[in-house]
């Protein structure tokens, strides 16, 4: 994890970080606790697949529990203020003509990024190109797939 990097975040984000957090806290790491038990009262842990495995998710558990509580913080989370309806910001919702259809994106930090949700960071191209454009540009994005022209039909809060 890079250094102090901070984590934009919007409100939803922070929230669902936090629920996941409270989930993997007082769930999951319990029923990890529980598999490694069972695991253990199969007898010799050396050749024991089932301990290894429940060993390795409590590793795993607890790696993510400790990105959440970096990434929350270093979190600055986007309130209403700092989304502007005149150019797109952050927080941010915009309608696109885009890939021959209108289609609408929620502009957020890169650990909320999920573009099967219609959440574009705004580091990937299309989205750091839309960063500071006003409804009616005609944007240029460098993509992996080549260059996309796009236009911005709507920003809202």
């Amino acid at each position: 994890m890079a250094e102090n990097r901070e984590y934009v975040l919007t409100v939803e984000g922070k929230a669902d970080l936090e629920a996941e957090l409270d989930t993997l806290k007082n769930v999951t790491r319990k029923e990890v606790s529980e598999k490694i038990k069972e695991a253990r009262s199969f007898g010799d842990l050396s050749e024991n697949a089932e301990y290894d495995e429940a060993k390795n998710e409590q590793a795993e558990v607890e790696a993510r529990i400790n990105e959440i509580e970096y990434m929350l913080k270093y979190a600055r989370v986007i309130d209403d203020e700092e989304i502007k309806s005149d150019v797109v910001t952050p927080g941010a919702k915009v309608v696109l003509d885009i890939f021959g259809g209108e289609q609408r994106y929620t502009i957020v930090g890169s650990t909320e990024a999920d573009p099967y949700k219609n959440k574009l960071s705004y580091e990937s191209p299309i989205g750091a190109a839309c960063l500071n454009k006003s409804a009616g540009d005609v944007v240029k994005a460098q993509t992996p797939g080549g260059e996309v022209e796009f236009k911005i039909l709507s920003i809202e809060r």
